[in-house]
């Protein structure tokens, strides 16, 4: 208790404003104070804790390893501590936040850009950072509060124990450039679709096998995948190149579809899930509440349209 007297909430709300903007004078912007307020309560922190807690560095300020270990702690007891004092109760369209939100390329152009454009209209001054789908990190990056968020398919999903929301469900379909010998079959057979070359998106691994390698090893085939890309938004531009087949969600094709043919696969491939996935320390944040309702809505609503243009 004797340490706790010692730092009152408006030192630890600096310090989390440093931790965040790296940089005095943007932190005090953030805080509504003057920079050399900020400046004295960065050094009575340093000598609250007994360390630099930062060095100055070419692009700002760099936190030292003891900073850096109290940014999670800090980050859920200011979230207690707001939530103590203000109940449940969320104001969005004056609530000054930043939200942090990985997903990939397709995730973000798929779901992301609807869901932002809702929030730049309803919670105009929360800002929010939109960071590159990493995987084999979504339980750390949570865990540590560098993400508020994750979008993900469930394909993607290991065994994490992590608080999940379904959004909406995806499948597969096939892709190919108009130009393509295919494009003028009717049904095509699975002996034609393992019969020429494959393009794959792998995000992070450059790998070459997928579900659809899965489920063709299944029915005893395989078929050559010859490219391997980081991301599904060039897709349209590379199948242009060759005679190639793709095997995408079909979300992707969505306003990208043009010079290209579509089918579907000619064997079942098990589709996916897009998830959302937090951690359980922020399950109760009123702001990240109220931003994974506006997220499940949104979803809803790409769901519904996506079902219409299906059975139209």
């Amino acid at each position: 208790m004797k340490e706790l007297r010692r730092a009152d909430l408006a030192l630890l709300g600096a310090l989390h404003a440093l931790l965040e903007e790296r940089n005095v004078t943007r932190a005090a912007e953030t805080l509504a104070l003057t920079q050399p307020t900020v400046s004295a309560m960065l050094a009575r922190l340093r000598k609250l804790f007994n360390d630099p807690l930062f060095v100055r560095a070419p692009r700002g300020l760099l936190p030292t390893p003891r900073a850096q270990a109290l940014a999670p702690a800090l980050k859920q007891w200011l979230a207690d501590a707001d939530a103590l004092v203000a109940g449940q109760s969320f104001e969005p369209a004056s609530a000054l936040r930043t939200i942090s939100i990985a997903a990939n390329d397709y995730i973000q152009s798929t779901l992301l850009v609807p869901l932002l454009q809702r929030l730049r209209q309803e919670a105009p001054q929360m800002r929010v950072a939109v960071r590159p789908a990493q995987t084999d990190r979504i339980a750390e990056l949570l865990a540590d509060g560098e993400l508020d968020l994750s979008l993900t398919g469930t394909t993607e999903i290991t065994s994490f124990d992590l608080p999940s929301r379904t959004l909406y469900d995806e499948r597969y379909v096939c892709a190919i450039r108009e130009s393509h010998p295919l494009a003028r079959v009717q049904t095509v057979t699975l002996d034609q679709f393992c019969s020429y070359p494959h393009l794959m998106v792998s995000p992070t691994e450059g790998r070459f096998a997928g579900p659809t390698d899965v489920a063709l090893a299944q029915v005893g085939r395989t078929r050559r995948v010859v490219l391997s890309v980081p991301g599904f938004l060039t897709l349209p531009e590379v199948l242009q190149t060759d005679d190639l087949i793709a095997v995408v969600p079909e979300r992707v094709l969505i306003g990208r579809s043009h010079a290209l043919r579509t089918f579907m696969p000619p064997l079942q491939i098990p589709g996916f899930d897009v998830v959302a996935l937090w951690h359980p320390r922020v399950h109760r944040d009123p702001a990240l509440r109220w931003l994974r309702e506006l997220l499940a809505t949104t979803a809803l609503e790409l769901q519904t349209a996506s079902a219409g243009s299906r059975s139209g």
